[in-house]
């Protein structure tokens, strides 16, 4: 299966480990080489797989598009794929299915950048972005690609879901259904690099040893590289023993990764990142959008709800459509989707996407088929583990609650009439870790993942509610609002919402799967401690991400910022809990605790600090959920 994989950095792999083809598409589709003239002169390699029958019998099809920065692979005009287009339903339904390398990667022409910034105002032939490339790729294939209705969709997932985005804008008048699937949309604003200031080490680290700029001209991709070696299988020691993120620059990357050497560049919101910003661009869209995304997403959590969001606002003249299920990243376009980790959902949620969302849209909107009678949002309510229809998102009668820190780890819906606080020292050179085992990658279910071994910690505070005597419905984002101090300058702050299991939870029914593909970590569900969200805050930029401030030791100060949205229904039984850290490591890059540029600080720069968490009186620490009744 095609660009279906849990994260990029697998989508790597497995296109250097294409399956054997399936008879049946080398049976039913005849395979083209095109290279595609841009405005601008440039070449963009392109695959086009074209019904045989659009010859023998004069039948003409609506054209499927993906672009992609990682491989349209196989390649070769006689070498087919095992699958086309988002699902194996494609394939058996027929279209015509175009995959392009786009500009710079693998045998397309031209220079590769990451995220291409938008230019709005075009006024020669070399102002190109990738709505340009996208608008000349469709006008050529409707042109010239024998059998088209005329009509073109555009699906794709992370990165290739930001190409999908980008052809909202400008978009050509053949194009009538794009659906962003998991996709890009800021990497400095909680997508894939940054969240909320603080880098997203792990993940960053290992996708950039993988993902390189193409040296000279286009090439077929070249075989792997041996994998990384980490010398250690605990991802927990690797980075700790790493140090600093500028020894990663001189030990690791030396500064011949652009791309790692970009982020390292911008550790706040420069204009790098927000020219980046594709969701500042989008005005009145004419196609039909489809935009999905996981609630467990570990990479772009963010980036379908920003997405969905952002093109509501604008004033979409088609149908602007949102899906969040209970997935990892890209989770939705593979495998049953009946669990993340320890957590089951009772149900097949992928097969269910695939088939009642995700084919009928593109089947509705490229070939006139079925009644369009989508809902503006289909949400999957964890917890409950029910999808729900629903007029728009989140739910206007969806009303804000708030929840207040208290003094013996209480969470209370009133505030304490007297003021206190609580503290804990967070040392850089011991963090937090984000999981209780063992694991070199980012795991992609770590966001259901039990929490009580961070409970224990010494430097974890913990706040929870009375167990709940009904049950409680949480839908939208999560606000923070939290009165801290701290004895360095400069501090992170981690906030987790956890749903804490009663005691006598049941176990879920054993999977019939063989023993190796269960998961490595299963434990006893009873008082399980379920991450439901969490987000870091770097406190340097609790006034703006573009200018950071340094904070005054021990003086109190306030910082504010949101979760993303959930749809969570925590059960009659069970508690709310909240864990507040100053690490989350290495899924983000330690904070030496010194205001200081802390891609380029050292070893000794990192040092203990004392952090106070405000409670009570008028402006103590609290959360605010939108409870649905």
């Amino acid at each position: 299966m095609r660009f279906l994989v849990l994260s990029a950095l697998l989508l790597l792999t497995l296109h250097a480990q294409i399956p054997p083809p399936d008879s049946s598409i080398r049976d039913s589709y005849t395979k083209y080489d095109y290279r595609i003239p841009m405005r601008d002169g440039v070449h963009l390699f392109t695959s086009v797989y074209i019904p045989k029958d659009v010859l023998s019998d004069a039948k003409t099809y609506p054209i499927l598009l993906q672009r992609t920065p990682y491989s349209v692979a196989p390649y070769g005009a006689d070498r087919y794929p095992s699958n086309l287009g988002p699902s194996p339903l494609f394939a058996r339904d027929k279209f015509i299915f175009a995959y392009q390398d786009v500009r710079g990667r693998n045998m397309s022409e031209g220079s590769f950048t990451l995220t291409r910034p938008y230019k709005p105002n075009k006024q020669t032939p070399q102002d190109i972005d990738e709505s340009s490339d996208a608008f000349d790729t469709i006008d050529w294939l409707i042109k010239h690609v024998p059998g088209n209705t005329g009509k073109v969709g555009i699906w794709g997932i992370s990165q290739p879901g930001f190409f999908a985005s980008a052809s909202l804008i400008e978009s050509h008048p053949a194009l009538v259904a794009v659906s962003p699937q998991a996709p890009v949309s800021d990497y400095y604003l909680n997508d894939d690099s940054y969240h909320n200031g603080a880098f997203m080490l792990a993940h960053r680290f290992r996708f950039y040893q993988n993902f390189r700029q193409r040296s000279g001209d286009p090439a077929l991709p070249t075989p792997p590289v041996a994998a990384f070696d980490f010398g250690t299988p605990d991802g927990y020691e690797f980075y700790l023993n790493l140090g600093s993120l500028a020894n990663a620059e001189e030990k690791y990357f030396k500064r011949q990764q652009p791309f790692w050497t970009e982020h390292m560049d911008n550790a706040s919101y420069t204009d790098y990142w927000k020219s980046r910003s594709i969701w500042r661009h989008y005005k009145a869209t004419k196609p039909a959008v489809l935009t999905v995304g996981g609630w467990y997403d570990a990479e772009d959590p963010i980036g379908p709800l920003r997405t969905f969001n952002e093109v509501e606002k604008a004033g979409p003249l088609s149908k602007n459509l949102l899906v969040m299920g209970p997935w990892t990243h890209g989770g939705f376009a593979r495998g049953d989707g009946d669990r993340v980790g320890n957590v089951t959902f009772g149900s097949k949620t992928g097969l269910y996407y695939r088939e009642k969302i995700e084919y009928p849209f593109f089947q509705h909107f490229l070939k006139g088929k079925g009644d369009g009678n989508f809902a503006k949002a289909w949400i999957f309510e964890t917890g409950v583990n029910q999808w729900r229809r629903m007029d728009s998102w989140p739910p206007p009668q969806a009303k804000a609650s708030t929840y207040y820190l208290a003094p013996q780890g209480q969470l209370t819906k009133q505030s304490p009439a007297t003021a206190s606080n609580e503290e804990y020292i967070s040392d850089p050179n011991h963090p937090v870790p984000y999981l209780a085992h063992i694991s070199v990658a980012v795991r992609g279910d770590y966001m259901t993942e039990d929490q009580r071994f961070a409970a224990t910690r010494p430097d974890v505070l913990v706040f929870k509610t009375e167990v709940l005597a009904n049950d409680l419905t949480v839908m939208g984002p999560i606000k923070v609002d939290l009165k801290v101090s701290t004895t360095g300058t400069d501090s992170d702050f981690v906030v987790k919402i956890i749903d804490v299991y009663p005691g006598d939870y049941p176990e879920p029914t054993p999977l019939t799967t063989p023993a190796a593909a269960q998961p490595a970590n299963a434990i006893k569900m009873g008082s399980y401690q379920q991450l439901i969200r969490g987000e870091p805050f770097r406190g340097k930029y609790r006034k703006s991400f573009e200018k950071p401030v340094a904070f005054v030791p021990g003086q109190p100060d306030r910082i504010t910022f949101e979760l993303p949205d959930i749809a969570h229904t925590f059960r009659r039984g069970h508690r709310v809990m909240v864990q507040i850290q100053s690490s989350w490591f290495p899924l983000t890059d330690r904070n030496p605790q010194k205001f200081m540029d802390i891609p380029k600080a050292r070893n000794s720069d990192f040092e203990k600090a004392t952090q106070k968490v405000f409670l009570g009186g008028p402006d103590g620490s609290r959360i605010e959920l939108r409870i649905l009744e």
